[in-house]
């Protein structure tokens, strides 16, 4: 019982991720980039490869005229995605209950 518990205990950041393993999480990327997906393997540079990914980009345009900003979102699925560490600002593991 005592090995179990030590698996479940976050003593560095990355054994967050490591509980997260084959969990949804969401990633936030460079470049205004987001990312929903099943965490299936992951690296001390934070390469994760997702699967059954929702990627959802959003950039924002300036009316010539009116000068208001125009805010756009695209979305896609991807079956397998590999996201190169690098890029990654934010990655958040699912809401867990106590």
């Amino acid at each position: 019982m005592v090995a179990q518990e030590e698996d479940t205990t976050v003593k560095e950041p990355l054994d967050l991720i490591r509980l997260s393993l084959d969990e949804r999480i969401y990633v936030k990327l460079r470049g205004d980039r987001e990312l929903r997906g099943k965490l299936h393997a992951y690296d001390q540079h934070l390469n994760m490869i997702l699967g059954d990914v929702e990627e959802t980009i959003t950039s924002v345009d300036v009316d010539d005229e009116t000068y208001e900003e125009i805010i756009k979102t695209q979305k896609r699925s991807v079956q397998f995605l590999f996201v190169r560490g690098d890029g990654v600002i934010l990655v958040s593991p699912p809401l867990r209950s106590a």
